[in-house]
């Protein structure tokens, strides 16, 4: 090599570093909050992980035995946003159980040594059930709120909407809480913080409009993320959490500001009767976000026409006619998203997602496509009740095999 070219070497690699730095600007953010290139680059690399942070028998009688298996796509796919990490869907009184936290917090810990920029999703639902009465009111909780410190567990009662909306809800004694109740508030304030010093950056705030059903104007829910935010920006990794809710008007907008920094929703497939099984999307199909994400500014302080906004493969059960093509139902051939899916022949799963991806880029840029990673099914299988996006192999035999394709779309 001549000394010639020594300097011009020199010069290249200042400015194509490794690919690992090279990216490390793109992922930044800070207390003054996140940009919407950032934001976006989460969004485009998000992924469904439930129960990643979980252990391995989360309730008891179940198992969730592919942790390993579960880190290592995170690893092999890329995955910068992994959502539903960790959450409560009834059952709280598992908070009380040390186990619960610490492997949450080992998994996290192991993961940011591999890559320190990944976020993980805490999730604040729309549901509470009687076994709250077992969980202790921290006293952190009384002094953020500047309460006497009380020695006493939460209230499932006193979380409940006074008129009698929604309770019993999801079946007897387990309902929608009210945010307009302090004690909502101060149960959704101890979820937030406690999954915030776990080290997650973002929470999903679940379907807001059933839980502010007596808010209209959102003064709940607006001083409720006040203090989430609050709490963010002296206790999370960067000091600012990412919100975000389902959202079927369109958004969480209050005097032209949005309280969350993305939107969320399912995917809404529309069944295709005259092809058996297949699915599609379409603007204006039911519910669906696409091209509905209001204008706004974000909690950031940008501008924005069309909040960003992710879709996922969301899961509710089982319809009143499986197999049967309903257009007027929500339902995609008688079954939730990610139990058509994966029902689905492998090949046809693989090229759905590809589908999917190409289609939100040409019909709305603001939206991008959650990944599936892990998700809960309720149609016949013999996959544990859960789809796996991970290639089935030895460490797991019930995955699904989804994985490089996800890879391969994220690459391109």
């Amino acid at each position: 090599m001549t000394k010639s070219l020594i300097p011009v070497l020199i010069m290249l690699l200042l400015i194509h570093p490794a690919s690992t730095k090279a990216q490390k600007g793109s992922w930044q953010f800070n207390e003054k909050g996140i940009s919407r290139e950032v934001l976006e680059n989460y969004l485009e690399r998000a992924v469904t992980m439930v129960y990643l942070l979980m252990p391995d028998k989360p309730e008891g009688n179940r198992d969730y035995p592919y942790h390993a298996d579960d880190i290592r796509m995170v690893k092999n796919i890329g995955a910068k946003y992994i959502g539903r990490a960790i959450y409560r869907w009834g059952g709280e009184s598992l908070l009380n159980k040390q186990s619960f936290w610490d492997t949450a917090r080992s998994i996290i810990r192991d993961l940011h040594q591999y890559d320190a920029d990944i976020i993980f999703q805490g999730c604040l639902f729309e549901i509470v059930s009687q076994d709250v009465n077992n969980v202790a009111i921290p006293s952190w909780v009384f002094e953020d709120y500047h309460l006497p410190v009380e020695t006493r567990n939460f209230s499932y009662k006193e979380m409940l909407n006074r008129q009698g909306k929604f309770v019993d809800h999801w079946r007897k004694g387990s309902s929608v809480p009210d945010i307009s109740e302090r004690e909502t508030q101060l149960w959704f304030y101890f979820l937030a913080g406690s999954y915030i010093k776990l080290g997650c950056e973002a929470l999903h705030l679940g379907q807001i409009e059933l839980i502010g059903m007596n808010d209209p104007e959102r003064t709940a829910w607006t001083n409720t993320i006040r203090k989430i935010r609050e709490y963010a920006r002296k206790n999370a990794r960067r000091h600012w959490v990412l919100l975000d809710a389902h959202t079927p008007r369109g958004g969480m907008v209050k005097d032209g500001r949005s309280l969350i920094d993305f939107n969320s929703f399912p995917l809404r497939i529309r069944p295709i009767p005259e092809k058996p099984y297949e699915g599609k999307l379409q603007v204006n199909y039911l519910d669906a976000l696409y091209n509905k994400s209001k204008a706004c500014v974000s909690p950031s302080g940008w501008e924005a026409g069309h909040l960003p906004y992710l879709v996922e493969f969301d899961n509710f059960g089982r319809g009143k006619a499986p197999n049967v093509a309903d257009t007027t139902s929500h339902f995609i051939w008688g079954w939730d998203e990610i139990s058509w899916l994966s029902l689905q022949p492998e090949a046809y799963r693989n090229s759905w997602l590809h589908y999917a991806n190409d289609w939100l880029k040409k019909t709305d840029t603001n939206g991008h496509l959650q990944m599936p990673g892990s998700r809960m099914i309720s149609c016949p299988n013999e996959s544990q009740g859960s789809y796996r996006a991970n290639t089935k192999s030895a460490s797991c035999p019930i995955g699904y095999s989804q994985e490089e394709t996800i890879k391969a779309i994220w690459k391109n």
